[in-house]
């Protein structure tokens, strides 16, 4: 048995069990170890895994996790992003946006995560799905195999334990429901047949701003995508995208694509996030960002704020101090009174009969689409496991 884990002859326990190891899941398990806890990270996946995803991060991630960026690219992908193309999908005219300093680190997800699980340093139960939860007087039994007294959902909108916690959430029509396709592949000697600069990915909307799609060279690999808010025009809508690439040189007309698929929540979902002994985080507590659909920044910052809760309660998972986590999730992705007007006004208006001109207008790209939708320039990161 594992040095650290008490157990009978069937059961072993810990002080916190994290479903699901991704971004949000290992960066709480790597503050609650800091913290003296012991951890176990269960996953249905073996990693490193594939992982969904157009895969990059803003300097305020590599801040908040503390990234040796030196250390994280020796055998792995690192590429700086100095700028955007953004575009209407089916028109020319390109608006180049150029911030002279990386912006942005493009990474794939399979070796971005596989990094933050094993260095969290938590001890793991990989290949192995949650199958059961049960509450048991006041700890939770997970498999019939693993005991604990607070367990935290970060397993993605599928999460079994924000199933558990928002068992009628997902009934019905979710306008925060958004789909994406995604693919990922080295281009070899294919190279120079993709027609991307690699500091200047490019991003390109439906003019009614229903969707977009992104290609994005990371060094040796491509990743091409699109995200949609109508899961029925979605394989459409990435066809169409695909086409229009192609028409324009960026990518090869005759080339297979192996799709895969993701849903995701944004943020504000329905889903409840904190009860007696139980947290959510990331894609499970449903926290992308509503204009880009972008979920590591908040996957991150949400495992922070969930770890720094829980070391606060210190062993007292009432329901009234784990609220407090839901509070603060509030507070750091709902912002002032003029953040949510913002964040709730411009994408209808931007979907009006102006949306083309303002798509057009480097000032508007810059300042709205790019540093407040897509990079949250004006955010700082979260510092010291909760404080800005």
């Amino acid at each position: 048995m594992t040095t650290g884990c008490t157990a009978g002859p069937r059961m072993e326990t810990c002080d916190v069990l994290i479903a699901g190891g991704g971004p949000a899941g290992s960066t709480c398990a790597w503050k609650l170890g800091l913290a003296g806890l012991d951890v176990v990270v269960i996953d249905r996946a073996v990693f490193p895994r594939d992982k969904v995803c157009a895969g990059w991060i803003t300097p305020q991630v590599v801040s908040e996790l503390a990234l040796d960026l030196d250390g994280y690219r020796r055998g792995r992908t690192l590429q700086g992003i100095r700028g955007f193309r953004t575009g209407i999908v089916g028109e020319h005219g390109d608006v180049t946006t150029t911030y002279g300093r990386p912006v942005s680190y493009g990474i794939r997800r399979c070796e971005f995560d596989h990094y933050l699980l094993s260095r969290a340093r938590a001890r793991t139960r990989l290949g192995t799905p949650v199958r059961t939860i049960r509450r048991d007087g006041a700890a939770w039994v997970v498999n019939e195999l693993i005991k604990t007294p607070l367990l935290v959902g970060a397993g993605g909108h599928f999460c079994p334990v924000a199933r558990w916690l928002n068992p009628s959430t997902g009934a019905g029509p979710d306008a925060s429901l958004v789909v994406a396709r995604e693919t990922e592949f080295p281009v070899g000697r294919d190279r120079g047949a993709f027609a991307t600069d690699p500091e200047l990915p490019g991003l390109y909307f439906n003019p009614d701003l229903t969707g977009y799609g992104w290609c994005f060279r990371k060094q040796g690999y491509v990743n091409v995508g699109f995200g949609h808010l109508d899961s029925g025009a979605l394989v459409r809508a990435t066809e169409r995208f695909v086409e229009f690439l192609a028409e324009r040189g960026v990518v090869p007309r005759l080339r297979s694509w192996s799709w895969r698929g993701h849903a995701y929540h944004v943020y504000p979902s329905r889903r409840r996030l904190a009860d007696a002994g139980v947290l959510l985080v990331g894609d499970a507590a449903g926290l992308a960002y509503p204009q880009s659909g972008e979920g590591i920044r908040p996957a991150v910052e949400s495992g922070l704020l969930a770890a720094g809760a829980i070391v606060e309660a210190d062993g007292r998972y009432d329901a009234v101090r784990l609220d407090r986590y839901a509070a603060q999730i509030r507070a750091r992705f709902e912002g002032g009174r003029l953040s949510r007007s913002l964040s709730r006004a411009l994408p209808p208006l931007a979907g009006r009969s102006w949306a083309h001109t303002a798509l057009r207008s480097p000032r508007f790209v810059r300042h709205v689409v790019l540093d407040r939708w897509f990079l949250h320039a004006r955010q700082p990161a979260l510092m010291h496991g909760g404080a800005s």
